[in-house]
């Protein structure tokens, strides 16, 4: 019946505008909490954060390349949801590969300002370069809320947090290609 389907559809919003404004209030606190700074081993973030997104791995044939990390100083609380956010993305924009490929690692950053530079890299859906500036902006999309889901905050809260932290973040692309994100952070302190 028709009505039943402008039901569904009225629930599906209102579902997305909830998801939205809890976001909107979590990017709203990353700029005010307060960082709570130590050591933090980044492999055991990853690692619970891939645990969490197994669900959403059923039936798909993914495979995850961690290279070794090194320690970082920072809060653990807000490096975790920058893992998390990142981490999801490359899941859910790798849906359409098989294999998927998602490798996590660490270079000497560019600059020569004592900052490690870490990536997470996939052969997903990638994206235009030359819309790189929007992806770090509340409310910018570059694929359609139909082929991936999502509110258009995750990637601001990753610029917000690691800009906290005093390091950068960035990304590189390719449309059907893949994508690479780079963030760089401080090695812990000894």
């Amino acid at each position: 019946r028709e009505s039943d389907r402008f039901l569904d559809i009225v629930v599906a919003e209102s579902k997305r505008m909830s998801a939205l404004i809890d976001d909107l209030l979590a990017f709203s606190r990353i700029g005010r909490a307060e960082l709570k700074w130590q050591p933090v081993h980044l492999e055991t973030l990853i690692a619970q954060v891939q645990q969490e997104l197994a669900g959403e791995l059923t039936g798909r044939h993914l495979e995850w390349r961690l290279l070794p990390l090194p320690p970082v100083q920072g809060d653990p609380t807000l490096l975790r949801q920058v893992i998390s956010n990142l981490l999801g993305n490359a899941v859910k924009f790798t849906r359409r590969r098989d294999p998927a490929r998602i490798e996590i690692g660490c270079q000497p950053a560019p600059e020569a300002d004592g900052l490690l530079c870490f990536y997470v890299r996939d052969n997903g859906e990638g994206f235009n370069p030359k819309y790189v500036d929007k992806l770090f902006r509340v409310f910018q999309r570059l694929h359609s809320t139909r082929d991936f889901e999502g509110t258009g905050i995750g990637l601001a809260n990753v610029k917000r947090i690691i800009t906290r932290h005093g390091g950068s973040v960035q990304a590189t692309g390719t449309p059907g290609a893949g994508a690479c994100f780079t963030f760089t952070l401080r090695p812990a302190q000894p």
